[in-house]
């Protein structure tokens, strides 16, 4: 798979439209008042579509895989192994939790490494950018915005005691 920037446009827009739904996921997220928000959502979904396109490229670039040798299996090891990092870098502080995007951001970085491994650059440094975009711009919008709402009380705050409102049953991050 020969890839111009031409090519990588469609790749991009793919990782564009994961940041912008994973960022509306975490906006519901955050107006429901759970601790995972814009920037969680927004990294996890981005490093999902990374690794699909980072598997999809390698496979149409390899071919008919002979004698059983699977480029792709050592990368779905990777993401299985760096899911476990996370979740060391996830701790819950009294009622807070606290560590999930940093947890989302090591996952989305092992799989800029896994594009870079692969060759696939462009794709890598894109995501990159995407991700301190995710880190800086989205931090913003929910410090200055939807942290306010908080303050406010327009939103339930995610350290609210359960049965305080209907919750739907969604107990879970």
């Amino acid at each position: 798979m020969d890839l111009t920037l031409i090519g990588y446009s469609s790749l991009f827009i793919s990782l564009l439209a994961a940041v912008f739904l994973g960022a509306v996921l975490g906006i519901e997220r955050n107006l429901a008042g759970k601790m995972a928000g814009m920037r969680t959502y927004s990294l996890v979904s981005l490093g999902s579509a990374l690794f699909v396109i980072i598997s999809r490229s390698v496979i149409a670039e390899s071919g008919p895989l002979t004698a059983g040798i699977d480029p792709l299996r050592m990368a779905s090891q990777i993401i299985v192994g760096i899911g476990f990092i996370g979740a060391g870098l996830v701790v819950l502080r009294g009622s807070r939790l606290t560590g999930i995007t940093t947890a989302a951001g090591v996952w989305v970085s092992a799989g800029v490494g896994m594009a870079c491994g692969f060759g696939l650059y462009a794709l890598a440094l894109f995501t990159t950018g995407l991700t301190l975009f995710i880190f800086t711009i989205l931090w913003i919008i929910e410090r200055d915005y939807v942290r306010r709402m908080l303050i406010k009380g327009e939103i339930p705050t995610p350290t609210q005691e359960e049965g305080d409102e209907e919750d739907n049953g969604d107990n879970e991050e």
